[in-house]
């Protein structure tokens, strides 16, 4: 008995020298209550749509006022109004919005005239989830107006036709997934071919060989980094093509949206090694990174939008993902391989992507530093 309390309290004590440890047990499972608690809540909310009303009529009038009932009651959408329908639907394609319902100029004559009247309503279907969510809603919406008034010429119920149209190619839920999945791999490569090695170099102590050479930080920063980042991206893009075959889907935009792609992969894995050396370079054991790994997993992939939509996440986490750079990679991914090679709808990830890395590599260069 004393000899094995003598083993438990030399491990209580090594335990007590290392409180990360025991606070990981106590921190992870609450960040993943409240991270997993608030990026999947159901309910969709927020979402930003734009409405572009081209008739001052009563029925178009009722019509704005049930979407501004959802914008103010349930909170289920965010309204913008434009005036141009084609500019409104540039901005859907752009990704500014997730849908744009546009009232034409006869609609509410064609109506009290007796004859069916449509409402537009064009939606980016790459997000799936939301753009079922804002079709049922609309058409909800609608069939409360169709009961709610009567023309002056013998009623029809069905006078009033929603028309949804969806502005790219169907993209079944799982082929959604395949950004998500990009990100992920992007992530654990940083991982373990990254930070973890050299970690792992330096408790093994192989790092000292380094302080008799003529090699600067900046060499061995960039060294490390630069294999870290080929076999990342190398890996990133087999993830991208075993996803597409096993999803059966093709990239939309052909070989100048794959070259994109590939652009995209290659900054986001290179902002993305940067952190986590930034973070974790100076670690003295390896342990340190798997225990880090599983707080940076649940805190940057579950919020970047990759299996839920960012506008519905509380503002707090909203904010969060707005300087997250995995939203931003996954972003750009499913706008370039769902929608073809359209710059304008990637340029402000993509500029966040640059910027991040930047600052990630000077912060990666002065924490890789030749000392022991």
């Amino acid at each position: 008995m004393k000899k094995t309390w003598a083993v438990m309290r030399r491990d209580l004590l090594k335990l007590s020298r290392n409180p990360l440890t025991i606070l990981t047990a106590i921190m992870l499972p609450i960040i993943y209550l409240v991270i997993f608690g608030n990026s999947f809540q159901g309910v969709l909310k927020h979402l930003p749509i734009v409405v572009v009303s081209q008739d001052n009529g009563p029925f178009a009038v009722r019509v704005m006022e049930q979407v501004q009932a959802l914008a103010a009651g349930p909170k289920t959408i965010t309204v913008t109004y434009a005036a141009d329908p084609a500019t409104a639907i540039a901005e859907v394609r752009n990704g500014r919005f997730k849908a744009a319902l546009i009232i034409p100029p006869r609609f509410s004559r064609e109506i009290t005239a007796g004859r069916i009247g449509e409402l537009g309503l064009f939606m980016d279907n790459v997000d799936s989830i939301s753009a079922a969510t804002l079709e049922g809603l609309i058409a909800q919406a609608v069939a409360v107006l169709r009961v709610g008034f009567v023309t002056a010429r013998e009623p029809k119920l069905d006078q009033i036709f929603l028309r949804p149209s969806n502005l790219f190619a169907t993209v079944d839920y799982d082929r959604s997934l395949i950004p998500g999945v990009i990100v992920m791999a992007l992530f654990m490569g940083s991982l373990t071919s990254g930070v973890f090695n050299w970690v792992m170099d330096r408790f093994l102590g192989v790092t000292e060989s380094y302080l008799v050479t003529p090699l600067s930080r900046w060499n061995l920063a960039g060294g490390v980094l630069a294999s870290s980042v080929l076999v990342t991206s190398l890996a990133a893009i087999i993830v991208l093509v075993i996803g597409l075959l096993i999803t059966g889907g093709g990239i939309t935009g052909g070989p100048l949206a794959m070259l994109m792609l590939v652009g995209v992969i290659i900054v986001g894995a290179t902002g993305i090694l940067a952190m986590t050396f930034a973070l974790m370079a100076r670690a003295t054991n390896p342990r340190i990174v798997g225990v880090s790994a599983g707080f940076l997993n649940v805190i940057l992939f579950f919020p970047s939008g990759a299996v839920y939509p960012v506008e519905s996440f509380p503002p707090w986490l909203r904010a969060f993902a707005r300087y997250n750079p995995e939203t931003h990679a996954v972003a750009a991914l499913k706008s370039i391989l769902f929608k073809g090679a359209n710059f304008a709808a990637v340029s402000s990830d993509l500029a966040f992507l640059l910027i991040f890395t930047a600052l990630m590599l000077t912060l990666a260069s002065r924490t890789v530093k030749r000392t022991l």
